[in-house]
């Protein structure tokens, strides 16, 4: 896979949403158009869908494979003197980190009620639906007056060992007995607004994209210092010592995604053409 041929495959999916959105069949008022809007928890249920994919790839693909092949990971990968790359955790902090820089205001951070930074640690309201969140592992929608935000949790699952033991290991971590399929945390997802344009939406899933791009691409920029980096290109870890380039990275990435964001897209299209139907039927009748 070519860089060019994963910049048409992303162009291809902005295309496709362009059409969803914009150019399907225009009723009579436009201006209902520009204000349609869909809830912010199906926002945050599509975004996640996204991330966990991403989380996912990189755990089980790069992080798990990779330490079989001689690849290292460490809390403290961006250290000049250390040969090494982000901790699953990390990969999700440099992903928000890149949102950040987005003028939409969408955020998103992995919290805990056994966080190994106290920084991450669930407070107040958070705290309260973190504990329902662990008990019933379904997503939690809540507003924050404290800070005037919308917000979603979703259940960080340990899905491999790695996860599991860098936590029990770590010196500084407040709970050391982890097992496989416990909920660690909760991806947290944040928003001013109770609704989002269907326009903010698409904006909102290219922001995430671009987060994932720019976290793997300090990952491959720190690689290329190493004293023995491993190949990049087209193989895998689980291969050998390799790593996939940025485009092979992205296109198994969107491969995952494609199969729920595009019909969630659909979804979210035609409920938008049902209710202009709606709209403009009534103003025909007035």
């Amino acid at each position: 896979m070519t860089n060019k041929s994963f910049w048409i495959t992303l162009f291809s999916l902005g295309c496709l949403a362009i059409y969803l959105f914009v150019s399907a069949p225009p009723l009579l008022d436009e201006k209902k158009t520009e204000q349609a809007t869909i809830p912010v928890e199906q926002l945050f249920t599509l975004l996640q869908a996204e991330n966990a994919a991403a989380r996912s790839l990189w755990t089980q693909e790069i992080v798990g494979e990779g330490k079989k092949s001689g690849l290292k990971f460490d809390e403290h990968w961006r250290d000049i003197d250390l040969e090494a790359g982000p901790l699953p955790a990390l990969f999700l902090r440099e992903t928000a980190k890149s949102m950040e820089r987005s003028p939409l205001r969408l955020s998103l951070f992995l919290g805990s009620d056994y966080p190994i930074s106290p920084n991450n640690r669930f407070e107040g309201l958070q705290q309260e639906k973190f504990q329902i969140l662990r008990q019933s592992q379904q997503p939690q929608f809540f507003y924050v007056p404290d800070t005037g935000l919308q917000t979603g949790m979703f259940a960080d699952i340990a899905i491999a060992a790695p996860c599991v033991d860098c936590h029990n290991k770590h010196p500084q971590a407040p709970k050391n007995d982890w097992h496989l399929n416990d909920v660690m945390g909760a991806a947290t997802w944040m928003y001013p607004a109770s609704a989002v344009s269907l326009a903010d939406t698409l904006k909102a899933i290219m922001v995430l994209h671009q987060g994932i791009q720019d976290a793997y691409s300090a990952y491959l920029e720190k690689v290329k210092t190493f004293a023995h980096p491993p190949v990049i290109g087209e193989r895998w870890p689980r291969d050998g010592y390799y790593l996939p380039s940025l485009d092979v990275f992205m296109q198994a990435f969107l491969q995952r995604t494609a199969q729920h964001t595009l019909p969630a897209l659909g979804a979210l299209s035609n409920a938008r053409q049902n209710n202009k139907l709606k709209d403009s039927s009534r103003d025909t009748a007035e």
